[in-house]
């Protein structure tokens, strides 16, 4: 029996903020940071918007593109940095302690030892059995913590900016942890036309990475690609919010009750 994805879907929150106006709150060049991560913008969930909300959307977006009866899919799984319940491996470069509101990670130890030497490894790997180069593939796609790390990976395996130009989504959203190489793929296939050959390589914070390759077949014809709005769509549908509004929707700022 052949596997294959027969639909997906995405979703992008509408509201952003700036590098800039983060730094400006904590005496920071907000801006440098910005440009450093090669990021312009970070996506904010609204007030009633979390992981599983997220989740849902996509989902809807899956579904409306296909003609599936949902009672005939066996199993439904989400991946997220950001559960509300917080279990992870022990094994991590990027963790958050039971009670810890913010994560901790390995600061460079994050980089060559960890991103570079996973990702590099299992796409030389994937190019082994796969028996292909990087100008085989039409896409390519990696994990995305800032808009640098999958721009130099990319450089490094041999492929080109046209190619990880529609998967790049991170500079104009932040890192979505979890969601980075999905959002991408997402983003791609948006785009991609029957033949296309897609490369995806994903990382797990010090756990490991997974490679796919995928071609894409006459199926995505079948696809109502245009039932939803497109990966491109959702981030051109911005709406910046000053600092303020940005930490009261996300609960940095916390009411009195009544």
């Amino acid at each position: 029996m052949k596997t294959g994805i027969v639909s997906y879907g995405g979703y992008v929150p509408r509201y952003r903020i700036r590098p800039k106006d983060i730094g400006t709150v904590w005496g920071a060049d907000g801006e440098a940071m910005g440009r450093g991560l090669n990021i312009r913008a970070k996506s904010v969930p609204g007030p009633d918007e979390d992981v599983i909300t997220i989740s849902v959307e996509a989902a809807r977006a899956c579904m409306a593109k296909v003609d599936i009866d949902p009672t005939d899919i066996g199993a439904i799984y989400v991946g997220s940095e950001s559960h509300p319940y917080a279990v992870k491996p022990t094994a991590t470069d990027f963790w958050r302690r039971e009670g810890q509101r913010y994560p901790s990670h390995g600061g460079r130890f994050t980089g060559e030892p960890a991103y570079f030497k996973h990702v590099v490894n299992c796409a030389q790997l994937l190019f082994k059995r796969a028996g292909t180069t990087a100008e085989d593939y039409d896409y390519a796609v990696f994990h995305q913590p800032n808009g640098k790390f999958p721009v130099r990976v990319a450089k490094q395996l041999g492929f080109k900016e046209g190619q990880i130009d529609t998967g790049l989504c991170v500079r104009e959203i932040g890192n979505t942890y979890s969601g980075a190489i999905m959002v991408g793929l997402c983003a791609i296939l948006d785009e991609a036309e029957a033949g296309d050959r897609i490369f995806a390589v994903g990382y797990g914070s010090g756990a490991g990475s997974d490679g796919f390759d995928l071609t894409v077949t006459d199926e995505i014809t079948k696809l109502r690609r245009d039932a939803t709005p497109t990966i491109k769509e959702m981030i051109a549908d911005q709406e910046f919010l000053d600092y303020a509004t940005y930490a009261k929707y996300r609960g940095k700022i916390l009411m009195r009750e009544a």
